[in-house]
């Protein structure tokens, strides 16, 4: 599985939890952190740490684990590192404030097929 297919894998998996508005970026020719971000909200603190469990769990089903993983206990912003991709998990207050959209403006959006979305999704 490419790079690519993970982060619509890690999509899927957190529009299963109902997340709101997510946001795949290409960041690789901008940073050396990871090759992608994925952005999204929940309208609960509560829904965000869901979203994160299901990603955990399902990644872990799917042979991949986590490096990193933060904010999982107030579940304002949760942030889960795989490595090549970045996932930011925000309650929808905590997203508008931080604005990561506005920081990676510069940043491709990858386009995704979903009932709810656009592009495509493995």
């Amino acid at each position: 599985m490419d790079t690519l297919d993970k982060a619509k894998l890690c999509m899927k998996i957190i529009l299963e939890r109902k997340a709101v508005d997510p946001v795949l970026f290409e960041v690789g020719k901008l940073t050396s952190i990871a090759d992608y971000f994925l952005i999204a909200s929940g309208t609960s603190s509560r829904q965000v740490q869901a979203m994160a469990n299901h990603l955990l769990k399902k990644m872990k089903e799917a042979g991949f684990r986590a490096y990193g993983l933060e904010g999982a206990e107030e579940g304002h912003w949760i942030l889960v590192d795989y490595g090549d991709i970045v996932i930011h998990l925000f309650y929808q207050p905590f997203r508008e404030f931080y604005d990561l959209e506005g920081l990676w403006v510069e940043a491709p959006r990858i386009t995704i097929d979903h009932p709810d979305l656009d592009g495509d999704i493995p």
